[in-house]
């Protein structure tokens, strides 16, 4: 056997993955912060919408309000998700993380079609806007809030690729652009361009329609137990195939599971070797794909060399 640990402790470095301890502290601190951040808009955007009776601000409050709703599912589902496993749930918990992502595409389809519904009523039947200026005010503060939430949520996103996380972070980038839209809106109403407000709230409700759909697909296909991305594969191939006495890798099968690596292959050895010695090469190369990816399952099965692997599913 060549010098794996050496390697492994290399690409271990580079891979740059937490401990799941230390991806849990980071999942709840982004979670408090998002919900926290939520009500502070909230309160916010309360008083500028009941001020000015815009329809965006109207729009952008209704977006806060389901960010909060969404935050809080986030945060119980992280908090289940990084459960260990049990006797009931022997893979874990991880799943619970597309669940909530899950809900939350719908409850951010809801809020866009009541936000359609309004516009829609609004520009049937228009009203002049109040104290306009007080809602620009909010808005900003809300767009240097949101900002400064986002920028801790994608760090947090790039050290733990949680799926819950991420589609949090995408309702508050949706956030920036319902609040640049409306202040926009705001502008040209005072402008003398009334109609503009209504009009605007159908483009910020169509487009958090899309993100709805965005984050639902995603979470569908972590459900589904969609593969992990072709470079992951690669490398995992690399690393079983740099141990000298492993003579190929066949049918590597993976998913994902919360901060979980689930990670199936097939080793094919020497014919004549010992039991015992499978067994060793076994685990000398489980413990180096456990050197890059800590937080990994990992199950392995020896086949001897001779035997013809399976043909690959198509796709």
């Amino acid at each position: 056997m060549t010098d794996l640990s050496a390697q492994t402790a290399q690409n271990s470095s580079s891979a740059n993955l937490l401990s799941s301890d230390q991806a849990g502290r980071l999942l709840r601190l982004a979670t408090y912060a998002s919900v926290g951040t939520a009500l502070l808009l909230i309160a916010g955007k309360l008083v500028a919408a009941l001020l000015t009776g815009s329809v965006s601000v109207l729009a952008s409050l209704i977006d806060s309000m389901m960010d909060v709703a969404a935050s809080i599912i986030n945060l119980l589902a992280v908090h289940y998700s990084l459960q260990p496993p049990d006797r009931e749930h022997r893979f874990g918990h991880g799943k619970a993380e597309p669940l909530a992502g899950l809900v939350q595409a719908a409850f951010i389809a809801g809020s866009a079609l009541f936000l359609i519904l309004h516009a829609v009523d609004r520009l049937l039947h228009p009203q002049p806007l109040n104290d306009a200026l007080i809602g620009v005010g909010v808005l900003l503060f809300s767009i240097l809030a949101t900002a400064l939430l986002l920028l801790f949520q994608h760090h947090v996103i790039r050290r733990t690729q949680s799926t819950a996380i991420r589609a949090d972070a995408l309702h508050y980038a949706t956030d920036l652009l319902t609040n640049g839209a409306t202040i926009v809106a705001l502008g040209l109403a005072m402008l003398g361009w009334p109609m503009v407000d209504p009009l605007f709230a159908i483009g910020i409700a169509v487009y958090i329609l899309y993100s709805a759909g965005h984050i639902g697909y995603e979470s569908i296909q972590l459900l589904m137990d969609r593969e992990l991305p072709p470079e992951v594969h690669a490398r995992i191939r690399e690393i079983v195939r740099s141990h000298d006495l492993v003579r190929g890798v066949h049918d590597v099968r993976t998913r994902r599971s919360g901060q979980t690596y689930f990670i199936q292959l097939h080793l094919m050895l020497d014919d004549q070797m010992p039991l015992v010695e499978a067994h060793r090469v076994a685990d000398e190369v489980e413990a180096a794909l456990m050197s890059v990816y800590p937080n990994a399952d990992i199950l392995i099965h020896q086949d001897p060399s001779s035997e013809l692997p399976p043909q690959p599913l198509p796709g």
